[in-house]
């Protein structure tokens, strides 16, 4: 997707703090934090929202890097969210699929 950030990002074009990454997914942190520790996890391939999925076991890649990093980072045992917003209501802002991975703080609920 030419105009998309998170597509510039997987090709290279756009510089990221990558913290992970595999064939299928994409990991780096979060240039606006929301958390002590906050990354975000994204498929290699375009999707634009959680609704338009279609290919079976992107969700699984995508919570199988979130574990990863949230294991390498060593906030298993307090605890973390994982985050996937979509569309406008739901307060997405780049229209590129993507996890947030947060923790390093308590978190509240309701998000907001």
């Amino acid at each position: 997707m030419p105009d998309c950030l998170f597509c510039s990002i997987v090709e290279g074009e756009i510089p990221a703090d990558i913290v992970y990454e595999n064939e299928h997914v994409l990991a780096f942190k979060d240039i606006n934090p929301q958390a002590p520790y906050h990354a975000l996890v994204i498929p290699r391939q375009h999707v634009a929202t959680v609704a338009d999925l279609e290919t079976d076991g992107m969700m699984d890649e995508l919570t199988r890097a979130a574990n990863i990093l949230a294991r390498q980072e060593g906030i298993v045992e307090d605890g973390y969210r994982l985050v996937v917003n979509c569309n406008e209501n739901g307060g997405q802002a780049v229209y590129h699929l993507h996890m947030h991975i947060l923790g390093g703080r308590a978190m509240k609920w309701p998000p907001g």
